[in-house]
């Protein structure tokens, strides 16, 4: 594919540019929207990068699929013979047996306290769930009940749903003072909890548990403790939406982040680490939402020049 044909599909998804040196194109940046164009690419690079918001990626091909039309991103990918994922988990990493099924159901004791109507039992779990920071509009957005009764007794239970709006997984953790504070089925190594009501469009934050994600907001993934699989459903969907990540993880799992951001720029992923450590808290799940979207806004963006550089400093 010649640099011209490049170039025409540049200003269809960009708009005009001026040349700087014989090899910079500077456009106009689609996520800043800055007044000047300080979106500097390098076809021969294959290259991008904001001036001013630092917005930038090693394949131009991110950049048309994310901004560009779908016949500009077709024409793009079939001119440098590039390959569009329809199945990423299959085609990159091989099929996987664990499939995300919702083949689970809830205690039969749950009692939905998003319900209107409810019995006397339900004070102790709202008002564990309220001394946690939970709100009557976060029972409701994530559909929380308990059991009373039962292998899960005195328990609120947080249900995660598919696509497809089964249940595939439920976190169970005590409102009383019992020693085993988290009683939860069996791990399900493939799923993506409350996968139904993810925009993979949108930036995904991905946190340690069920309490941080309902601090950190809707478009939050707990990863409950586990890491991230290469051949895993989540990072599938990350990679083949391009989704920008934030990492919120607790305080003390520096060797889990670490592994997290080499996954994760090993696939040219927009990374911002949320440092928990800035704060007075152990992790999100302790701190409102406003205080977690304002350390959120302080996050720092998380590239591979940068990573290594930070390797080095700390030897």
């Amino acid at each position: 594919m010649s640099n011209k044909e490049k170039i025409g599909i540049l200003i269809d998804t960009l708009g005009a540019f001026y040349r700087e040196g014989r090899d910079q194109l500077l456009f106009f940046c689609p996520k800043c929207e800055h007044h000047k164009k300080k979106l500097s690419i390098n076809i021969d690079k294959n290259v991008f990068k904001c001036w001013v918001c630092d917005f930038s990626g090693r394949n131009l091909y991110r950049l048309i699929k994310k901004h560009g039309t779908y016949a500009n991103k077709k024409k793009w990918a079939r001119l440098t013979q590039h390959i569009e994922i329809e199945n990423f988990s299959e085609k990159l990493f091989g099929e996987s047996d664990d499939h995300e099924e919702g083949d689970l159901t809830l205690p039969e004791e749950f009692i939905s306290l998003a319900n209107k109507s409810l019995p006397k039992t339900s004070t102790y779990p709202i008002n564990y769930l309220k001394s946690r920071g939970l709100t009557r509009e976060d029972i409701v957005k994530w559909k929380i009940g308990y059991c009373s009764t039962g292998v899960y007794e005195n328990r609120v239970i947080f249900p995660s749903f598919d696509l497809n709006g089964n249940l595939n997984y439920f976190v169970a953790r005590s409102y009383t003072n019992d020693w085993k504070r988290y009683y939860n089925p069996p791990t399900k190594n493939n799923i993506i909890f409350n996968h139904l009501y993810l925009d993979f469009l949108k930036p995904i934050v991905l946190v340690e548990g069920v309490f941080d994600a309902v601090k950190s907001g809707l478009n939050s993934v707990p990863l409950l403790g586990s890491t991230l699989l290469e051949n895993s459903i989540l990072l599938s969907e990350i990679v083949k939406n391009d989704t920008t990540v934030y990492l919120a993880l607790d305080s003390d799992a520096n060797k889990k982040i670490q592994k997290l951001i080499e996954l994760f720029l090993k696939y040219d992923i927009e990374l911002y680490a949320v440092d928990i450590r800035t704060t007075n808290y152990e992790d999100v799940g302790e701190m409102t939402s406003q205080e977690f979207e304002e350390l959120k806004l302080r996050s720092k963006r998380i590239t591979t020049e940068s990573y290594i550089t930070d390797k080095i400093m700390n030897i």
